[in-house]
């Protein structure tokens, strides 16, 4: 399959670049385009404007743009709007807006940070940044640190709750989370200054010429921190800088060339476990972590098709040194996916749309000092048709990938949404998951090459009315995802074949041997108080158990998934337009949690609240302030790592 898929993705490629036909209209994917005619008003009706609203644009249900009404995922999409509203400057407290989403840390910012879906592992969410897949085929299970993606440059996020392996494929067990840098056509400079020496500055540029659109973005990072070990005394800092750049040239009325790329390189100071007890603390070590990515495509608009074509890269490298022990690393990694995609949409009927991919991946990495690499392969197609009516909307579809090592895995999937009456909407999914075993569990030292993807069965159905950032909004969510044939590490069996030699994983290695169920509910809240207040609350109810028959966890919650979290926001502003002086708070409620799987250590459940305020100078600036964990809660969402204390930050905004 693989080579046919190459084969068919090339061609596909050539007739991108020969597609333009002038003079035809747009039709397909009228949702994608900025002049839509569609927008949505302040009380939540369709009107005829220029421009639709981008918070209530997704990617994630279908990877094209759709209306998030017509979906019947559970999505949430957080905008610059409430981006710029909140001050977010660390990308973790805007995730935990939405619900069904945990978070946790080891100690401060630059330490590694993983975010979890609904009781998901957190190497179970695939991320993308600007359109690329940007998990790190190097680590052990895949994951994508959230340390390495700060909210500074950040536009946009995107958050799709349970499986959907039958567009995004391997990783789609929890869910897919999209961040989108930059901004519109305008200029914008931030800078500020806080608690811990900390300074962050950003800002982006976005210009079209004619058919030519450029945009960049970029900030700097820099924090004296604190220690990371929760009984230390030694500070760790983190620095990082970072750049992204897109471009798009009309090439015809209906061809765009399209080209994006991004990089970051930041250095954090860790803790490890210094010789001779080898006990957590205080050490003077560091990780390097440099990455980068691209993407350079076509995309095609006709009548009745559109077409998207391209191939991206995502590199990430890192190191670790400890100057105790000399100049050369104590580790390193890298890790390397190139992809080659072509995806379609094509209006069947006027009701009718079938949405189709072909996608084929190459990925690598190495370990060091001692020499671990390795290389694998997958290539997928899908499908899913659609139909579109005036109150009901209905999709499904399946995929099939082939994997170099595992061989080949089918996915299905179906969800829809049903307008009951005003505003009123419900909407179901159901949801299949895969995760390919990663290259650190298929061909490390420790690795096993029968191994079988990780695989999931995802339920939801809930009710909502209105949009989440106007009007009256709420929304009710009943969830529940299993998951099988979970890999663990595990001490050799001569059960499994690879540990026939003794010699052969002398410390153990990787099989599939947990399954683990995560269920509950969802619920949000918003309203426009008057016109100068919004309120607004999210709580989730995640209930996470240990299904592995023969486990001494069996029955167990899963490690650091909290049952209880519940965010509260509320935001007063002295114009009934919204563009004057701006007082908000936010309150952020998590219950208990254990941080193993034996669930013998106990993380107790804690209470942060922040406040915020922004002042408007003139008509292109803005000064604001605020003051994380106001009341200065002692608490840890990983064992033995350190969390902020109260913390102040005063800032400036320049928009243009």
């Amino acid at each position: 399959m693989k080579k046919l898929t190459k084969v068919t993705l090339l061609a596909g490629l050539s007739v991108l670049a020969f597609a333009a036909v002038p003079n035809v209209a747009l039709a397909q994917d009228n949702a994608a385009q900025d002049t839509d005619t569609d927008a949505i008003s302040e009380t939540g009706d369709i009107v005829i404007a220029p421009k639709i609203r981008d918070d209530l644009i997704t990617v994630v249900a279908t990877a094209t743009r759709e209306r998030i009404t017509r979906q019947g995922q559970s999505i949430t999409v957080i905008a610059d709007e409430e981006l710029e509203r909140i001050q977010a400057a660390d990308i973790l407290p805007v995730l935990e807006r939405a619900p069904g989403v945990t978070v946790s840390r080891n100690g401060p910012i630059g330490g590694f940070s993983a975010v979890r879906i609904r009781g998901s592992e957190a190497e179970q969410v695939l991320v993308l940044i600007d359109g690329v897949r940007v998990n790190d085929p190097s680590s052990p299970g895949g994951g994508f640190d959230f340390s390495n993606a700060l909210a500074g440059n950040i536009a946009k996020i995107e958050l799709l709750r349970g499986s959907n392996s039958v567009v995004w494929g391997s990783q789609a067990v929890g869910g897919v989370i999209a961040l989108t840098t930059g901004g519109g056509d305008d200029m914008s400079l931030r800078g500020e200054y806080g608690t811990y020496d900390t300074f962050n500055a950003s800002g982006s540029l976005s210009r079209t010429f004619g058919p030519v659109s450029l945009g960049i973005s970029g900030g700097y990072y820099e924090t004296d921190g604190f220690s990371s070990f929760a009984g230390g005394s030694e500070a760790d800092g983190f620095d990082q800088a970072y750049i992204n750049g897109r471009a798009s040239v009309e090439i015809t009325d209906n061809l765009t060339a399209e080209l994006r790329g991004r990089y970051a390189d930041g250095r954090t100071e860790i803790d490890g476990f210094a010789p001779p007890t080898f006990a957590f603390g205080d050490t003077n070590e560091v990780q390097d972590t440099e990455q980068w990515s691209g993407y350079a495509g076509l995309a095609y608009t006709g009548a009745r098709i559109s077409l998207r074509g391209g191939y991206s890269i995502a590199d990430i490298d890192r190191a670790n040194f400890n100057p105790d022990f000399g100049s050369d690393p104590s580790f390193f990694s890298e890790g390397r996916t190139e992809r080659a995609e072509l995806r379609g949409n094509v209006d069947v009927t006027d009701r009718f749309a079938l949405t189709f991919g072909l996608e084929s991946e190459d990925s690598r990495y190495a370990t060091g000092p001692f020499g671990a690499s390795g290389e694998t392969g997958i290539d997928s197609a899908y499908g899913l048709l659609s139909f579109g009516g005036d109150r009901l909307n209905l999709s499904a579809g399946v995929r099939v990938d082939d994997h170099q090592q595992y061989g080949t895995e089918v996915t299905f999937g179906a969800n829809g949404s049903f307008a009951i009456a005003g505003d009123w909407r419900v909407r179901a999914s159901y949801g299949e998951g895969f995760k390919a075993p990663t290259l650190f569990q298929l061909l490390s030292d420790f690795g096993n090459p029968d191994l079988s993807p990780e695989k999931s069965r995802s339920y939801d159905i809930g009710i909502e009315r209105g949009f989440r950032q106007s009007g009256p909004y709420a929304a009710l969510t009943v969830f529940q995802r299993d998951t099988l044939g979970q890999i663990d590490f595990v001490s050799c069996d001569p059960s499994i074949p690879v540990c026939a030699d003794p010699a052969a994983r002398p410390f153990g290695t990787y099989d599939n041997v947990a399954m683990a169920r995560a269920r509950g509910f969802e619920a949000e809240v918003g309203a426009d108080v008057s016109p100068r207040f919004r309120g607004s609350a999210a709580y989730s109810y995640i209930d996470t158990e240990n299904r592995s028959t023969g486990s001494p966890n069996l029955g167990n919650a899963l490690a650091r998934r909290p049952k209880h979290a519940l965010t509260v926001s509320a935001d007063w502003n002295s114009s009934e337009y919204r563009d004057g002086v701006n007082v908000g708070a936010d309150l952020r409620l998590v219950g208990d949690s254990f941080d193993n799987a034996a669930n013998s250590v106990r993380l107790d459940g804690y209470a942060l609240v922040t406040v915020r305020a922004s002042v408007p100078i003139g008509a292109n600036a803005e000064l604001y302030a605020r003051a994380e964990n106001l009341f200065d809660a002692q608490y840890q969402t990983v064992a033995t790592f350190g969390t902020a204390g109260r913390t102040g930050t005063l800032g400036a905004r320049l928009i243009f």
